[in-house]
């Protein structure tokens, strides 16, 4: 490993901790009690990381001012645990990175230690009431998604009117989350050690009918269907994005196994729906 090939790495890793300095900084100042001082204390242990390796650079990196943002953000819409995962999944690659460059530069051994440290710390912030809750606002979102994407495709094919297809599916939509609400209320009763019943259901419920508004939205503004379709499609994809990264921080799994395994059953769904629309619109001999 030449030292130019060293330098670059360094001011990489440079730039990851002062990133995660103003994260952590950024979290003590809003989270109370216990919680805030560890995270404090995290934050001063990322700075002393920058300042070794500023040691060998002899360069002043910014942070990156996008994570920094979008980090907080996260804690704020999904809650801390929701965040601190999110960025930790970043920590455990730079720590492998970290590994190769140890037997040149020796404080890394150190900094290494300091990262497992923070680990152990951050396990104990988990609020796990705040993970469920999200749970259950991810059931709807993948409910209304699988679902109503299946059933505006049918119903685009089988009506081929706009206006009608996205009466029908904000009815339907609308109907579904309820139900969906009411079936999660019921699952979480049942349940030994649950979350509050009503609040899991309430999420859910949510989560469904914003699913539903985005997906019926198109049709509301474009008169031809097929064209309403197409921004739905995109819309689906949107939501499926979103859906997999947030399992890929929360179950630790791979965002591209979960966007590829959500994207071919929904849009399974989808073209059977297409067919079902269309032998529908033959069979019966529908012409609105």
């Amino acid at each position: 490993m030449n030292d130019e090939k060293i330098k670059n790495q360094l001011v990489e890793f440079q730039k990851n901790e002062i990133t995660e300095y103003h994260v952590y900084k950024k979290l003590a100042k809003r989270i109370k009690g216990t919680n805030g001082k560890i995270l404090e204390e995290i934050s001063k242990d990322e700075f002393k990381h920058y300042n070794i390796m500023k040691k060998y650079t002899k360069e002043d990196v910014q942070p990156n001012s996008f994570f920094v943002f979008w980090y907080v953000l996260l804690s704020y819409i999904f809650g801390l645990t929701f965040a601190l995962n999110a960025m930790e999944k970043g920590e455990e690659s730079a720590q492998i990175s970290y590994e190769e460059v140890k037997e040149v530069i020796p404080e890394f051994n150190e900094i290494i230690a300091d990262e497992n440290e923070h680990e152990k710390k951050l396990l104990g912030l988990i609020d796990e009431e705040k993970i469920n809750y999200i749970s259950s606002m991810v059931l709807g979102l993948n409910d209304a998604l699988v679902e109503l994407t299946g059933t505006l495709a049918g119903l685009t094919f089988a009506f081929q009117n706009s206006r009608l297809v996205a009466l029908s599916g904000l009815i339907t939509g609308i109907a579904a989350s309820f139900s969906m609400a009411a079936s999660e209320y019921l699952s979480q009763r049942a349940e030994k050690n649950s979350t509050n019943p009503l609040k899991a259901s309430i999420y859910t419920g949510i989560a469904y009918i914003i699913t539903v508004i985005l997906l019926v939205f198109p049709y509301f503004i474009f008169h031809n269907p097929l064209i309403s379709l197409s921004f739905t499609i995109f819309n689906a994809i949107i939501v499926i994005v979103f859906f997999s990264y947030f399992v890929s921080v929360v179950q630790e799994k791979t965002f591209k196994h979960y966007f590829f395994e959500m994207l071919t059953i929904s849009f399974g769904v989808m073209i059977i729906s297409f067919i079902i629309g269309l032998i529908a619109r033959q069979f019966f001999h529908i012409d609105i």
